[in-house]
């Protein structure tokens, strides 16, 4: 029996599929006290049992995107806050190689503020 965490990645279309799975995997390899965690219905990752950051597929975009916790507290280009009070999100084209470096960037920086 699968866990709602591992349905949410088989259940999506591909190239979401991969991309989601690519996301998750770069992400847990930025530190060892990140865990993936099934949250509001969503896969959401904790660093030392705070939460870090979710992923999620924005409406009008209908691109994937990771949703930093605490974005409001990084300033990066690439990070878009719209209606958000805390939260930042970074917007990810699947059908393109993963921007990698800037994602580390990115959690380097949330992560710093923990």
């Amino acid at each position: 029996m699968l866990t709602p965490l591992e349905s949410f990645y088989l259940n999506q279309e591909e190239p979401l599929r991969g991309c989601f799975m690519a996301l998750r995997d770069c992400i847990l390899k930025q530190d060892e006290h990140i865990t993936a965690e099934w949250k509001y219905k969503l896969p959401f990752f904790y660093f030392k049992g705070k939460m870090l950051c979710y992923l999620w597929i924005h409406k009008k975009y209908r691109q994937p995107y990771i949703g930093i916790v605490e974005g409001n507290r990084i300033a990066h280009p690439d990070l878009l806050q719209e209606k958000r009070a805390r939260m930042k999100i970074l917007l990810i084209a699947p059908e393109r190689d993963l921007p990698v470096e800037k994602i580390g960037q990115i959690l380097r920086a949330a992560l710093a503020l923990y």
